[in-house]
Parts: structure tokens; sequence; C-alpha cells
């Protein structure tokens, strides 16, 4: 699995503006649902939803990978967001979160979905990574500075 493969330009957005947890949350399903038109806004919303009150997925220095598995998923879909404010998200470490790499799985796709998870919360581990996402001003640059590890890797 590899990340080009399941993130596109049109799920990427940088320096989204939302005041909550729950705002960004909807921000992101509504995003998502107007690039993949099988997606529900509000069942997609939902579902992050109801993962988060499992347990926050915020992983810690600012990044989350909110997830869910959605019945009419083809295959593992992703999308990232930087915020312009950091949001509080019950991270493990407290602190808010101002990048989220977000992840749609099919409801079947139990392997899939766990090395999806195992492979961004390893890329989000390198700070220099997160740094250049964290500096970018477009939803090109993000797009760009997100390849970037596959491209030079």
């Amino acid at each position: 699995m590899q990340l080009q493969n399941i993130l596109t330009l049109e799920r990427t957005v940088s320096g989204a503006s939302a005041s909550s947890k729950k705002r960004v949350l909807e921000i992101i399903a509504e995003h998502i649902c107007k690039d993949v038109s099988a997606f529900d806004n509000e069942e997609l919303f939902q579902r992050f939803n109801a993962r988060e009150k499992l347990g926050s997925t915020g992983i810690g220095k600012g990044i989350a990978i909110p997830h869910c598995r959605v019945p009419n998923c083809l295959g593992i879909t992703g999308a990232l967001f930087t915020l312009d404010k950091p949001v509080a998200f019950d991270a493990i470490d407290d602190q808010p979160v101002d990048i989220l790499f977000v992840l749609m799985v099919p409801e079947e796709a139990c392997d899939d979905h766990l090395q999806a998870l195992s492979m961004m919360a390893e890329l989000f581990s390198a700070e220099d990574y997160c740094q250049s996402l964290r500096a970018t001003n477009s939803n090109q640059e993000l797009f760009d500075a997100a390849l970037q590890p596959i491209a030079t890797g």
C-alpha cells in the first residue's frame, strides 16, 4: 500500500478553519463527499463520530488519524487536512491537533485497515515530515509535501 494510491489532490485541504473536533469531522465528511459521490455526508460524519467515541484518534504531536469503515467504500480512501488553528481533539498527549489524515476503508477490509493505520502512524512519527506539511500554504503544496517521502524514499 502506498500513499499516492489512496490520497488525491481533491481530498487534500490546507488551512481548513474549524473551532471544534465535531466541526472538523463535519468539514472532513462534507469535503470528502464532494469528491466521492458514493459516500453520504451525514453517514460518514456519524461513522467518524462513533469511532471517536470509542477513543480519540489523536495520536499526539498535533496529529490525528480519524478513520472508519464504510459499507459502500470500494477501496482504502484517504484525505489530508491541515487546520489554520489547532483544535482540542482529546489526543493521547492532550495537545491540540492541526494535521489530520483521514482513512475510510471497506467494512470487510480488516487487514488493509490495520496496515493503512500502521503506515500513517509511521509516516507521521517523522517530525520533519510533519513540519513540511505545516509549512504549506495551498492544497497543491500540501499534496506535494505529503507525497515527498515516497518520491525521495
